[in-house]
């Protein structure tokens, strides 16, 4: 039932173990290039610094996040572009961020306009209450009619400057940006009012 192997079935794996078993000739060729230095160490470093476990990973993760953010915060803070988040990357957002603050706008009025409206709306005069509610229409009329005139002068401004570049995005952005007091815009303003970008 059970045949046992031939002596030349035996003889013929015993040379392929011995073959596997002497050391490799040194002068032969291995077959790929020998990697430098650097790469070398490099591969090390990355094996070496693998995590144990799910825990440890999860903390490196948060830590390179943090360190990530902390960079986001100082390039906001400081307009370097290199860690800028995404959203204000490139020529073409900064050139709309310096456009709007190189000019007043009345959308960056917006908030401190409305504390007061709301407060002159809290008083017990029903004409006070009137002209607040006046006051109100007028802010919105003339942050529209500002917020137009400047998504045209923009438009106008980024087609002279790169032209044939995608601008998706771009007026919404600028237009988000003057609704915000100057002191508080984030990249902070590189262009003083009345510098031309």
């Amino acid at each position: 039932m059970f045949l046992s192997r031939s002596k030349d079935e035996r003889s013929a794996t015993s040379k392929v173990t011995a073959d596997q078993k002497q050391p490799r000739d040194p002068e032969a060729p291995k077959g790929r290039p020998t990697p430098k230095r650097a790469v070398a160490q490099s591969q090390r470093r990355t094996v070496a610094a693998k995590p144990s476990n799910r825990k440890e990973a999860a903390k490196r993760q948060r830590e390179a996040r943090r360190a990530d953010l902390a960079k986001q915060r100082e390039a906001l803070a400081g307009g370097d572009e290199r860690y800028l988040p995404a959203r204000d990357k490139g020529p073409i957002r900064r050139f709309a961020r310096e456009y709007v603050d190189s000019r007043f706008c009345v959308a960056e009025f917006f908030l401190p306009l409305a504390v007061i409206i709301l407060v002159l709306s809290m008083l017990p005069s029903m004409q006070i209450k009137n002209i607040s509610l006046m006051l109100w229409m007028g802010v919105i009329v003339m942050i529209v009619i500002d917020s137009i005139g400047t998504s045209i002068r923009l438009k106008k401004q980024l087609r002279s400057r790169f032209p044939g570049e995608n601008f998706r995005g771009v007026v919404p952005y600028a237009l988000m940006r003057t609704l915000q007091m100057r002191r508080l815009r984030l990249p902070k303003p590189q262009v003083k009012r009345g510098e031309r970008p």
